[in-house]
């Protein structure tokens, strides 16, 4: 018989601030925080204002902890079952539900009040429609009861350029739309390949994932599709002016390399070569925004 031990709450500061830190999901905070960033540069031909750029990545990080710790508080339970998040400091006992709570209000109060106060009211409630977004309508309304959670509820997850772009002009402008559609249709193939070499555990959590209610082969199939569709939308950046020569090589050479990896998903199908696609797209999108960024400030025309 094997025992089940529960963790004891972490009692140094040093712990409980990491554990707190555990909660923001900091890695997926730092994408969200760097495509927001580029998005605030892509927005205007010169330099972006300091105050403004500095308040407003503060402010969506500390929004997008907060949204991240109460998908933490939410799913808890499940993330219990799970082997990659098991290790989540609310699985473990060492925060509670009270603190995690009133550590999500203060962290999203701040962040709200400093787009509030040194950015615009337009980048305020549109990270907070964000955060509501991401943390009840994706969390607690699509992932469990749709397979499809994740292409619906990949518009909050596609939203940080658009925050971006309106810190720094107070509008939203089309090539800021099209930021947007890059990372909405990159979620579906990036996501789904983390499902399915984690298609066990999703099983034993019960959510309604892609791999477990349609089958591995089906979702294998829309990973391909999808790349095929983003690596389109990838060029749009190109038709609009706000890509150059730069940006159109990257772009070839990244949807190439993604593109193959999709393919042999579908056609040869391994764990490791789904963790290895998975991977690979987080490293396609930072490659592929910041190419983008270069080609912003180092213009190289197609003609």
């Amino acid at each position: 018989m094997t025992a089940t031990t529960v963790a004891k709450p972490a009692t140094g500061l040093r712990s409980r601030l990491r554990e707190f830190l555990a909660l923001t999901k900091p890695r997926v905070v730092a994408l969200i925080v760097f495509c927001a960033v580029i998005g605030m540069f892509l927005a205007t031909k010169d330099l972006p204002p300091l105050v403004p750029v500095i308040a407003a990545t503060i402010g969506i990080g500390l929004v997008a902890g907060a949204a991240a710790a109460i998908n933490c508080l939410v799913e808890q339970k499940i993330d219990a079952l799970m082997a990659r998040t098991r290790a989540r400091p609310l699985p473990r006992g060492q925060l509670s539900n009270a603190e995690t709570l009133v550590f999500a209000s203060l962290v999203g109060g701040v962040g709200l009040w400093l787009l509030y106060a040194w950015v615009n009211t337009l980048t305020m409630w549109l990270t907070l429609a964000t955060f509501v977004g991401y943390a009840i309508i994706y969390t607690v309304i699509l992932k469990p009861n749709t397979p499809q959670n994740i292409v619906i509820g990949g518009a909050s997850g596609a939203m940080p350029p658009i925050l971006g772009w309106a810190a720094v002009t107070g509008t939203v402008g089309h090539d800021a739309l099209i930021l947007f559609l890059i990372i909405f249709a990159w979620t579906p193939p990036h996501f789904w390949a983390l499902a399915l070499y984690r298609r066990d555990d999703y099983a034993r959590s019960g959510l309604p994932m892609l791999p477990i209610t349609h089958g591995e082969t089906f979702t294998r199939l829309h990973v391909f599709l999808y790349t095929l569709l983003l690596a389109a939308v990838t060029l749009l950046p190109v038709a609009t002016g706000m890509g150059g020569l730069i940006y159109l090589f990257s772009a070839i050479v990244l949807n190439a390399v993604f593109i193959y990896y999709a393919w042999r998903i579908w056609r040869a199908y391994t764990d490791e070569l789904a963790r290895t696609t998975f991977r690979f797209s987080i490293l396609y999108l930072s490659l592929l925004f910041a190419a983008l960024l270069i080609d912003h400030y180092l213009m190289v025309p197609l003609t």
